[in-house]
Order: C-alpha cells, then sequence, then structure tokens
C-alpha cells in the first residue's frame, strides 16, 4: 500500500474543494484533492447553473479565473408560473447574478487551483477515515486508480458534498460536529441541458413553477437564449420517475421547447436543511454541500462553497501552524460562516419548514397575491419587512388563504427570531450546547405554529 502525507487532504474537487486547496496552496503548504471522477470527468457537476452573488469571490481564486464561464449576466428577477392560479410572480433578485456553463466552470476552477500549486489525485474514491484513539481524524485511506493508498494529513477538508461518505465512515459523536443528518433534509435534483430552435423571451429571468407533487418543482434558467438548463428538485422521499414525467410534460407543452435537443444529463443530491451547527471536529472540517452551506430554499450554493472553502483553508493553516488541530482551534471557521450566512440560511429554512405542512393550493395562492419585493426580501435575506397596510392588502388579494396567511406571518416571526438568535452564535464550544438548546427552543415553536413534523 501507498502512503501519501501532506499537511492538508481534501476531498472533492468541486467549488469548496477548489477554494479550501488553493487558500492552503497560496501560503506554500503541501495540499491534495482527492476525487473520484477522472481528470476529464472532473468539473462536471450536476447543478441549475444559476450562480446567486455572482459580483464577487474570494481572492483565492479570483472572479476573473472564472468569470469566462458566465454565459448569461443579464437576468435580474425570478419568474414564478402558478398554474394553479392562472398566475405569474415576478419576483426582483438583489445583487448581481449569472446563469454558468456548470462544467467550464468546474474546469476552470480546478485549472486555477492547479495552478497555485495544489496536487490533484483523480480516479481516487476515499473507502475510510483513518483516526487516532482520542478521535482525531489523522487522514485517509482510499482507491487509486485500482491501487489502495493511505493519504497521512494533519487536518482533512470535507468538501465531497451532499451526504458526503467521510461523515459516515468517521466517528465525530464525541466532537460538536452535527451528526442530526438524514437523508429527509436533502433533496434529489436531475436535470438537462437543452438547446433550442430559437431564442426564448425570457432569457432574463429564472422561471420556477411548482409540480403537480407538493414536495417538487421545476426550474427553466437560460444558460443563453437558445441553451437552456431545465430541471427538478423534489424532497428524497418522492418518487423521483414521476417528478421526471412531471417535466416531460411540462417540456412537451411549452411551444419554445419544441424540437429542442438535449446535449447533457445528470443528477445530484442537494442540502435543503440548515447549516450544519457546527461543521468541525480535531482535525477535520466539512465545506460547502458536505456542510449544508447552501440557501435552502433556492438551493443556490455556489458562492457560499467558496467562501467556506477559503474559510476552511485559512483556518487549517492557523491550526498547522499553531500545532493544535482540536475543535477549539478551529471553532473560528464556525463563526464565519454564520456570521456572513450561515444564520440566514438557519431562517430561511423556517420556510421549508412552513411549506412541508401547507396545503399546495393554499400556499401557491398566498404566493400569487404577495408583493414580489416583499417576498424577495424573504427568500434572499431570511426576513421581510411586513407594514400593516401591506397586510391589509395582501390580506384582501388572498382572500380564502387567510389562515395560511395568519400562519405565514407567525411563522416570519419566529424566523426573524431564529436570526436573531444565530447573531449570537457562541465564540467558544463550551458555550455551543446551551446555545443550542435555545435555538431547538426556538424550532419547536416553529413546528407547533406550523403544524409541521419535525425536521431535525
Amino acid at each position: 500500500m501507498t502512503t501519501h502525507e501532506y499537511d492538508v487532504a481534501v476531498v472533492g474537487a468541486g467549488t469548496a474543494g477548489c477554494y479550501a486547496a488553493a487558500t492552503v496552496a497560496r501560503e506554500g503548504y503541501d495540499v491534495v484533492i482527492l476525487e473520484r471522477k477522472t481528470a476529464e470527468e472532473a468539473g462536471h457537476i450536476a447543478c441549475g447553473d444559476a450562480l446567486k452573488g455572482a459580483a464577487n469571490f474570494p481572492e483565492a481564486i479570483p472572479k476573473s479565473e472564472i468569470e469566462p464561464s458566465f454565459t448569461n449576466t443579464d437576468v435580474d428577477h425570478g419568474r414564478f408560473e402558478i398554474p394553479s392560479e392562472d398566475a405569474v410572480l415576478e419576483i426582483p433578485v438583489p445583487g448581481e447574478i449569472a446563469v454558468i456553463d456548470r462544467y467550464e466552470y468546474g474546469r476552470r476552477l480546478i485549472d486555477a487551483a492547479d495552478r497555485t500549486g495544489v496536487e490533484f489525485h483523480y480516479d481516487t474514491v476515499v473507502r475510510d477515515v483513518e483516526q487516532d484513539g482520542d478521535g482525531r481524524v489523522t487522514g485517509l485511506s482510499a482507491v487509486r486508480e485500482g491501487d489502495s493508498v493511505t493519504y497521512e494529513a494533519p487536518m482533512t477538508v470535507d468538501a465531497a458534498g451532499s451526504l458526503s461518505i467521510l461523515q459516515d465512515k468517521a466517528d465525530l459523536s464525541g466532537a460538536t460536529f452535527d451528526t442530526n443528518v438524514n437523508y429527509s433534509q436533502f433533496s434529489s435534483a436531475y436535470r438537462e441541458v437543452v438547446e433550442v430552435e430559437e431564442p426564448v423571451d425570457w432569457d432574463d429571468a429564472l422561471v420556477l413553477k411548482p409540480t403537480k407533487r407538493s414536495a417538487g418543482y421545476l426550474w427553466y434558467f437560460p444558460r443563453t437564449a437558445t441553451e437552456i438548463n431545465v430541471g427538478l428538485g423534489f424532497q428524497m422521499n418522492e418518487q423521483p420517475m414521476k417528478l421526471v414525467d412531471d417535466l416531460r410534460d411540462d417540456l412537451r407543452n411549452r411551444a419554445e421547447f419544441a424540437g429542442a435537443t438535449v446535449k447533457d444529463k445528470l443528477g445530484a443530491a442537494l442540502p435543503t436543511r440548515r447549516p450544519y451547527d457546527s461543521a468541525v471536529a480535531p482535525g477535520f472540517i466539512a465545506a460547502g454541500d458536505a456542510a449544508g452551506h447552501v440557501n435552502p430554499t433556492t438551493g443556490g450554493g455556489i458562492a457560499g462553497a467558496a467562501y467556506a472553502g477559503q474559510y476552511a483553508g485559512e483556518q487549517a493553516i492557523r491550526a498547522i501552524e499553531r500545532g493544535d488541530v482540536s475543535e477549539e482551534s478551529l471553532w473560528r471557521y464556525n463563526e464565519r460562516v454564520m456570521d456572513h450566512y450561515g444564520g440566514r440560511y438557519a431562517a430561511l429554512d423556517v420556510y421549508n419548514v412552513f411549506s412541508t405542512a401547507s396545503d399546495l393550493d393554499d400556499l401557491m395562492g398566498l404566493l400569487a397575491a404577495l408583493p414580489g419585493q416583499q417576498l424577495s426580501e424573504a427568500l434572499y435575506s431570511g426576513t421581510a419587512g411586513v407594514s400593516p397596510s401591506l397586510i391589509a392588502e395582501t390580506l384582501w388579494k388572498s382572500r380564502g388563504h387567510w389562515e395560511t396567511m395568519y400562519d405565514l406571518y407567525r411563522t416570519k416571526h419566529l424566523a426573524d427570531r431564529l436570526l436573531e438568535h444565530y447573531e449570537s452564535y457562541p465564540d467558544d464550544p463550551a458555550e455551543f450546547g446551551a446555545w443550542r438548546v435555545k435555538r431547538d427552543r426556538v424550532m419547536e415553536e416553529v413546528y407547533e405554529t406550523t403544524g409541521a413534523d419535525p425536521k431535525y
């Protein structure tokens, strides 16, 4: 068996993995990325291709390195189609948006990381996580191109994506690391890249539509006016083939897709949950989808994964320099994620909980009545300003859905409380238990108010 030694071992050559590794390599440390795909397939990842927060990227891999993969930067709003109400809701999306060629983006990420000195081991499948007697992660065992190989490193970064195998293999029960994770907190996604014959007239919008079943949604994201990323997402407890039929039916009913050609097909899992309460354990950090770093209402996770990757790389460097890879030494990583976007995403997850207990027709009727600006604020900031006059106007428009409106109003206040609580995320793991108890009390009120089954 071959043994390799590195300062940092990163699993996964996606956004979080490349940013983490590039951050480490730029400081002169030895870092390797283990990627299960071949060198030719690396970077080929199922994605909606819509990038929220395209204006800024961390400096480890500057935006200029990946910007050529941005194929459509004219998108400025979402278009939410609600067939049951015969309505279309236009939702402004704040900030810069880009629709990207995900494979081109992935290849540019890898090339940029490679130029910083990152070593890539492709066709490498991790089989186990190595730990010492105290539970500290000390490395990984894998199969590379058919041969057994061991990687020894004082720090491991898990950027292996949703439901990461590393977290199944490692014993993290003695750490603060969030193990309250199960498949029901995730969605499956399937997407096709479709070439249409004539330019669509909505190439400045991200189009979303509910499926015929409550737990699914369709999307149409224009890479260009003639190349569209079409797909669907659904909770993992749903039957996927029935939902794929919904996508097929919808495509057949859209005149602009007559004679269209499918260029690529791919599926993946993605988090529809709050970020991990803690994503550190001795010698171990999780980043990106592997730590739930995704906006749970939209699935957007590229920008968050980039920043989480850089934060993980910076914290790994500090831990190595101190000769201390304990949770205490890595804790600042958790704080930075929660301060940047983690608290906001946790508040947004409350609306996901609300939707699971709501009647689909009532929910769609209510959405059709809501002002687009306030809905945009709720979707992207975790909260929204709601004046008494706006409530009155919305109540009039939502006649027949008043009970749902009232429940949403109460849920909104609970989301605000939760966001406020995340703003006091502890700066010391010794205070973590008490912080989590108070957070869980707010969530109990969320479940009681919405009537939803507990998600965590």
